[in-house]
């Protein structure tokens, strides 16, 4: 199908990730399905056809080989060190998704640079609709522990929204961070905020992120 030349989408039904590395450099497109249900095929054929627009992220990490395994946005520092000479990075990050459109997400604003252990912040993110018909964000926050007491991941996924926009409208979303969003099981299995610096960062997927630096203080 790939030689003759024409426009060809693969859609994948499926309960688990696949090896698509081939595949995804000479398709056109490709549509997860996972597995569908009753209206699986209206629905598939109302977004082939352009009369819906996806605006789906993928819940899961889609890695390049077998030996990536076991590949997770969430890892600790020292984890995916590569696997002999291939890439470390995935095929597809966790939340990743495209649309028929385009969106631009802007960087993160703190309603304060500083907190403390106890308080909170809003964040702020500006979110356009850069194409040329309507469709859906799905923007991200994820917050990172640059100084903690016991290893943490490099990033944990702390909030999301799906934001419906018309071509070229443009809107500002907030997520509120706090305790629940920052804190930690220290050595002593003690839940806690400790005092440092933490990343904030927001974006369309969990790779392509714009990041803020907060100060939480004792």
């Amino acid at each position: 199908m790939f030689a003759l030349g024409k426009p060809v989408i693969v859609i994948l039904i499926n309960g688990a990730p696949l090896s698509v590395v081939n595949v995804a450099a000479k398709a056109n497109a490709l549509i997860e399905g996972w597995y569908l249900g009753q209206e699986g095929g209206t629905a598939m054929a109302d977004i082939l056809f352009g009369d819906a627009n996806p605006g789906g992220k993928l819940p899961v990490t889609i890695p390049r080989s077998v030996g990536q395994l076991t590949m997770t946005y969430n890892e600790k520092p020292s984890a995916h060190r590569g696997y002999l000479l291939s890439s470390k990075e995935p095929l597809f990050p966790f939340g990743f998704g495209l649309s028929y459109t385009t969106f631009a997400i802007g960087e993160p604003v703190l309603s304060s640079p500083q907190i403390k252990t106890d308080g909170s912040v809003t964040v702020s993110v500006d979110v356009r609709n850069t194409g040329k018909i309507a469709g859906d964000e799905v923007v991200q926050l994820y917050v990172r522990d640059l100084v903690s007491s016991v290893t943490q991941p490099v990033k944990k996924l702390r909030g999301f929204q799906r934001v419906p926009l018309a071509p070229g409208a443009a809107t500002t979303i907030r997520f509120t961070i706090g305790r629940e969003a920052l804190a930690l099981w220290d050595k002593d299995m003690k839940y806690v905020v400790e005092p440092g610096a933490f990343e904030i960062m927001a974006g369309p997927n969990s790779v392509d992120l714009k990041k803020v630096t907060l100060e939480v203080t004792p």
